[in-house]
């Protein structure tokens, strides 16, 4: 008799939602109806948004704000709240429960705003999900321990998460996009990194520990404002393809690879760590290049290799002797806008006359600076002046 009951009762609970839900929207999955109620319930637009205001349940579902169907009316895309930069978003609990129960969902996104609550595995597992981007909002808790093997992009990033990243989510064969920055993450980045990563963002947590090896196919690395230490150059060796590295605020130590160098990088940051040694770049720089290496410990020449960048970063380092003439010729034709080289040990400035776009700045060096450098200098910083004579043995005392 049991076995009787429950297809009947099945069979009762579709004839009642069919019933319930308009003609309308008949052609959604009962199921996913009745999520979209809670999702519905549970979230609020902040004021100035109208993102609700097409969701109205007497008309079909999907053709909701936000919300793409299949052929066979399953919610295959929910993007909640208003997509254009600056608008208002949602506030509210986020909707765990009826989310889970959207089993053919392939892409969740969330505005930012002002929605709290934790992100569980039933949601960030669902079997087809490819894109979650929950970003800016209120979320907090633990990271959860498993993901969907299907998704291509992650991004958590601005919210309160904690705990540590899960071994699982660098697994995934299919990810290429993870972005769990402006988070209170800690501990180690976990020691195997297999999934193919084109852009990897863990900027403005509490990591800790050294750097594993990360994948080739890399674009984009930012570790940024955590607390890695260690060595670091045999990883970025092994990563050709970056354009945009910034490893800023950390205690990384050892020589700067001089492989980044030539690499068809477009944004070099990293400054403020504890990098020395001399550097010898294996190529030059792409024209028009960030390059920031300021705050360090770096010594030795300044590397003629420089000259192609846009703007040039090498305050608070030991560099001493002449800066070269092909650096000096792009600050003077203002291909190089910024010259960065203060509180340093140069004998040799070389820069005359700069145009307006150009900012230099070489004072705190065992030389005067040349007066047309000078305005650019911050004044706090001391500008125009230079280092005592008992200073400029080639190290700090």
């Amino acid at each position: 008799m049991v076995a009787t009951r429950r297809p009947r009762a099945l069979t009762l609970l579709a004839a009642v939602l069919l019933v319930v839900v308009p003609v309308a929207a008949a052609t959604l999955h009962p199921v996913d109806y009745l999520a979209l109620q809670a999702v519905r319930r549970a979230l609020s637009d902040m004021p100035g948004s109208r993102f609700f205001a097409s969701w109205d349940f007497t008309g079909d579902p999907c053709g909701f704000a936000g919300v793409s169907c299949s052929g066979d009316g399953r919610v295959v895309t929910l993007a909640l709240g208003d997509p254009r930069a600056g608008a208002p978003g949602l506030s509210g609990a986020l909707p765990a429960a009826a989310l889970a129960r959207l089993s053919e969902l392939a892409s969740l996104s969330l505005v930012p705003g002002r929605v709290s609550g934790e992100l569980p595995p039933a949601v960030a597992a669902l079997p087809s999900l490819r894109f979650l981007a929950l970003a800016g909002n209120l979320l907090s808790g633990d990271l959860p321990a498993t993901f969907s093997p299907m998704l291509r992009t992650v991004d958590l990033s601005k919210n309160s998460f904690s705990g540590r990243i899960p071994p699982s989510l660098l697994l995934i064969r299919s990810l290429r996009t993870l972005v769990l920055s402006h988070n209170s993450l800690s501990g180690e980045i976990p020691k195997l990194v297999s999934s193919p990563l084109v852009h990897l963002d863990l900027r403005n947590n509490r990591l800790t520990g050294g750097v594993p090896p990360l994948p080739a196919t890399l674009v984009y690395l930012s570790l940024a404002g955590n607390r890695f230490s260690g060595r670091v150059g045999a990883v970025l060796r092994r990563l050709p393809r970056l354009s945009f590295l910034d490893l800023g605020g950390n205690w990384f130590s050892g020589e700067v690879p001089g492989e980044v160098f030539s690499f068809r990088i477009s944004y070099l940051q990293l400054r403020k760590n504890a990098f020395s040694g001399e550097l010898r770049p294996s190529g030059r720089v792409p024209a028009g290049a960030t390059v920031d290496l300021s705050h360090n410990a770096l010594s030795g020449r300044v590397p003629a290799e420089l000259a192609p960048a846009a703007a040039v970063y090498l305050n608070g380092n030991k560099f001493a002797g002449q800066v070269p003439r092909e650096i000096a010729a792009a600050a003077e034709g203002g291909r190089m806008r910024v010259l960065f080289l203060q509180d340093n040990f140069l004998t040799g400035i070389g820069v005359g006359g700069v145009p307006a776009s150009a900012a230099v700045c070489a004072h705190m060096n065992c030389v005067v600076p040349p007066p047309p450098v000078v305005a650019a200098c911050p004044a706090k910083g001391g500008r125009g002046r230079r280092r005592p004579p008992s200073q400029c043995g080639g190290r700090r005392r």
